[in-house]
């Protein structure tokens, strides 16, 4: 699809402050010439950038004389490219005009590559979910919104990408999270707490599939989730979200355990502004659910607070803390299919309590024209303890920093080179006391010549070091290609190795919990793999967009929790040989005049474990999502659809054990949800309000072994903006 924008130039008139320094701003508006809110420009090649404001306004100023250039884009629009700005003896004002879109075949990510590029040169699978999302579900937490994601599956709380991880009962991931472009992951097991991030913070999430050690190191081996935070507005915002909801009575009177209204709350309050050169935004949420479930429940806190500062137009730092702090039941799988809601009698009463708080700051800097440098650091603090018969406990602290260079060799060639270390350290009596570290170094070439070829080349190098553990090491090569056949139809092909160390826990837990012993293997080794992919991705009509891929992933030395036949203990152990081949078929578009927008993806997984010649656990064969959104005046109505084809493994040594009774009971899974929204202005005021039918046929299923997932619930939500 053609690109159309205007671009029109005209000088201030204004005298300049700075002696031979100029400002390089303007408006961004839509094709009625209404200002764009939101919408997000960037100095080309760097991270230095500007949101636009409520009357769509941004300015770069005390910029040096020299030939800029410039990158909008925004959830909704096409994206637009102002080259060759030359600042010479007058400052320049621009007249930028987006174009909105039903497709965002080029949206800007940066995730890919570490630097900002649109999605249709990208030679991977990527996918972006936009904050609208959260508001229209009702989500409070970003796994769920995971749940819908083309290519995404969900186990509980653990992700999986195309297939790459099972579950691990929150111990390591396949999926490297990162806010704002930093790691977000344990010191100790390596898990992900998604219920620490907070939702109304979120601009977009980048969702990269496939392997990414080449530039991200371990735990990136199955692919990326990258949570981009909203720039703060100069414009004075205050955010006010409730919402409250409720579970249906499950569909047996058996199952009903608690006889009352089981309920769930939220409310979160925001405020972002920029005082000068700073801005400063922050936000505190209180979330609590009863559960359907006995001992499910939760209550937690989370805090958000991020800065920004412009020590010039070429020099800026941000910087965010984050806290999570939480009390919730420890149900871990149901005393029987009778009692499917209930934990097992000697579970009963057993909660956690946990504390995470992490800072983390970025400092970007323009060297020159054609070199950006920036500097990540981080520092993960995290504490919990449960309260069981064995009354586990951990504090980790975990440190990082990375310095890169992004370098524009030419208009066709970038050049991103890095170096990163991580240092933690644990307290426990679950993993004892160990500690870890770890380096690398990487290097990525993106070539892009006039026409419609590009290339993309990178290596890796990382050192792993866990405690007692051998010194291990891995080299992570990478080569993609993207070819754009036509103004429609393009061709990706990559190919590249990922690399993931053992974490803490994989290799010192020592414990035992819901009558499972657990015991620590010194011996596990690191995994590694090969992924494959060939995609295009077809511009049927203006509005309707398909993309398809296919592609394989072979892992060596996988690790998966097994059960030790010489004992019958619990350890993490290396599956010598695993291999997921499956094919991914993505469609959306709109109708009737854009009202109607629609989403459809199918993903086929043959997922096998070579050695014991079956398929690998928790790897539906099939899986569909769908999504339908019609919009009506101020009225938004959709629909939801989750499909998988019956699991056809699971920890069946639980059930082999004795442990677990009707752990086999599974079937397909069938889950439709509905909603309903609204936005308009009360007493001056934006106010959105939507409703949620979660579960609408009350569907019994279980995501992970022994766990009935969410039965049907409703929930309505109010947000305020002022």
């Amino acid at each position: 699809m053609k690109i159309l924008f205007t671009v029109i130039y005209f000088y201030s008139l204004s005298v300049l402050i700075f002696a031979q320094n100029y400002n390089l701003g303007g408006s961004v508006q839509d094709s009625t010439g209404q200002p764009v809110v939101g919408a997000n420009v960037l100095l080309s090649g760097t991270k230095i950038g500007r949101v636009s404001d409520l009357s769509g306004k941004f300015s770069f100023q005390n910029l040096k004389p020299g030939k800029y250039s410039l990158d909008i884009s925004c959830i909704g629009y096409s994206t637009l490219k102002v080259p060759d700005i030359i600042l010479k003896n007058k400052s320049v004002s621009l007249i930028l005009i987006l174009h909105q879109v039903a497709i965002q075949a080029e949206q800007v990510v940066v995730t890919a590559s570490k630097y900002e590029q649109e999605i249709g040169n990208l030679p991977v699978s990527a996918e972006i979910i936009s904050s609208n999302e959260f508001f229209k579900k009702d989500i409070t937490n970003l796994s769920d919104a995971m749940r819908y994601a083309p290519g995404v599956s969900m186990i509980d709380d653990q992700i999986s990408i195309r297939g790459s991880s099972g579950y691990s009962r929150g111990v390591g991931t396949r999926v490297l999270l990162e806010i704002d472009g930093i790691p977000y992951y344990a010191g100790d097991n390596g898990d992900i707490s998604w219920e620490a991030i907070p939702v109304n913070a979120i601009d977009h999430v980048e969702i990269i599939k496939g392997a990414a050690s080449s530039l991200y190191g371990s735990s990136a081996i199955g692919g990326v989730v990258n949570v981009i935070t909203k720039n703060i507005p100069r414009q004075p915002t205050t955010y006010l979200k409730t919402n409250f909801g409720f579970y249906d009575k499950p569909s047996y009177s058996i199952w009903d355990w608690s006889k009352e209204l089981r309920t769930y709350t939220g409310l979160t309050l925001s405020h972002s502004e920029k005082i000068g050169k700073l801005g400063l935004a922050f936000s505190i949420s209180r979330l609590s659910d009863m559960s359907y479930e006995q001992s499910g429940f939760y209550t937690r806190y989370v805090g958000f607070i991020k800065g920004d500062y412009d020590f010039s137009s070429s020099s800026a730092l941000s910087f965010f803390f984050n806290s999570l702090n939480q009390d919730h039941g420890n149900f871990l799988y149901w005393k029987d299919s009778r009692n499917a809601l209930v934990p097992p009698d000697a579970d009963q009463g057993e909660s956690v309590f946990s504390d995470r708080y992490m800072f983390g700051a970025e400092y970007k800097n323009i060297i020159s024209q054609n070199v950006f440098f920036n500097f990540r650091g981080s520092y993960y603090n995290t504490y919990w303890h449960d309260q069981t018969s064995s009354y586990n406990s951990s504090k980790t602290n975990l440190f990082r920093g990375e310095a890169q260079i992004t370098a524009s060799v030419s208009k066709s060639a970038v050049l991103i080179s890095g170096i990163e270390a991580t240092t933690s350290k644990v307290n426990s009596n679950i993993f004892s006391t160990p500690s870890a570290y770890t380096f690398g170094v990487y290097s990525q070439f993106d070539f892009k010549p006039e026409g419609a070829f590009s290339i993309s080349t990178g290596i890796r190098f990382d050192l792993s070091k866990l405690d007692t553990l051998a010194e291990t090491n891995a080299v992570s090569p990478k080569l993609g290609l993207n070819y754009r056949l036509s103004g429609k139809l393009s061709l990706r092909a990559s190919i590249g190795t990922g690399f993931r160390a053992p974490t803490l826990a994989e290799a010192y837990t020592s414990t035992s919990a819901g009558g499972l012993v657990i015991k620590p293997n010194p011996y596990v080794k690191p995994e590694k793999s090969l992924n494959v992919e060939f995609g295009t991705n077809y511009q049927l009509t203006d509005f309707i967009n398909i993309d398809a891929a296919i592609f394989q992933n072979e892992f060596y030395n996988f690790i998966e929790p097994a059960v030790d036949p010489k004992d019958g203990l619990v350890f993490f152990n290396n599956v010598t040989r695993a291999r997921i081949q499956g094919a991914e078929l993505n469609m959306n578009g709109g109708f009737l005049s854009n009202k109607l927008h629609f989403s459809l993806n199918y993903i086929y997984l043959w997922a096998r474990d070579l050695q014991l010649n079956q398929a690998l656990k928790y790897r539906p064969r099939n899986s569909v999502t769908a999504s339908m959104d019609y919009n009506f005046s101020n009225f938004d109505f959709g629909a939801d659809f989750r499909y998988w084809s019956r699991v056809e493994q699971m920890d069946f040594e639980l059930v082999d054990l004795g442990l677990l009774k009707d752990g086999r009971d599974r079937v397909a899974v069938y889950v439709l949800d509905l909603r309903a929204g609204s936005a308009f202005i009360f007493l001056e005021i934006p106010f959105k309000a939507s409703l949620n039918i979660n579960n609408v046929l009350n569907y019994n299923y279980v995501e992970l072994i022994g766990n009935l997932a969410p039965i049907r619930n409703y929930s309505l939500s109010l947000e305020f903006s002022f």
